[in-house]
């Protein structure tokens, strides 16, 4: 229970420098979001991601909007395949928020597999897009490598707090070949079964133009089959 209120600190602690005093044009942004995967069978289940993002540190100015959904098949409990599609309305640096300036459509298709070194869990997120952005069709491959670290806990079970880094890389075939990298640090807690929150630093870097995010998650897993 003490660990639990010492994390709900840290949230708070990071709400305030949300304030807009400390959010200063282009310095540090924010990703806010949420992520679904609620099993309808056995080997079903349906993806769901909302992701708030803003120019600034504080929520008042809108970077994107991302909604993204997908069917899940589950190989094994280590290997998932994913069919989705997801919308992406993006905005320049104080626009207004019911005009985006670019509009993308997006289809992606999705392997996780997933491996235990120890105590240390590591996720193998690769993903194809076909992107529509503004009536322009792009593709591009995008591979994640996230390590899950329990801290008081030898897995991540309820009450466990853990440490979630990653690693993604982003490769076209139009223009770059590699333009984008996200490198992300966390710290999470498992509330329970279903819910865990993580509270991170994501730093992105896109071609020459790097940037530093803070990101607040929250992952609701709540299961969808029928009980008998």
């Amino acid at each position: 229970m003490i660990k639990k209120y010492y994390f709900l600190s840290l949230i708070l602690g990071l709400s305030v420098l949300s304030n807009p005093l400390f959010a200063q044009e282009n310095d540090f942004g924010n990703w806010l979001m949420y992520f679904g995967t609620n099993k309808v069978a056995d080997d079903w289940s349906i993806h769901s991601e909302i992701q708030y993002r803003n120019h600034t540190l504080a929520p008042v100015n809108i970077e994107q909007l991302l909604l993204r959904t997908g069917v899940n098949y589950h190989l094994s409990k280590s290997a998932i395949l994913t069919l989705g599609y997801g919308y992406i309305a993006s905005h320049d640096f104080d626009s207004a928020p019911k005009e985006p300036e670019s509009v993308e459509s997006r289809i992606f298709q999705q392997l996780i597999l997933t491996n235990k070194v120890g105590r240390i869990k590591f996720e193998h997120r690769y993903r194809i897009e076909q992107r529509w952005v503004n009536s322009d069709y792009k593709n591009r491959v995008r591979y994640r490598l996230m390590a899950f670290i329990p801290i008081n806990k030898p897995t991540i079970t309820t009450g466990t707090v853990f440490l979630g880094i990653y690693d993604e890389i982003f490769m076209n075939t139009k223009q770059t070949f590699f333009d984008r990298n996200r490198l992300y640090f966390a710290l999470g807690y498992q509330f329970s079964k279903t819910t865990q929150v993580q509270v991170g630093y994501l730093r992105q870097r896109v071609n020459d133009f790097g940037k530093d995010y803070l990101q607040v998650g929250v992952v609701f897993n709540p299961d969808f089959r029928k009980k008998d």
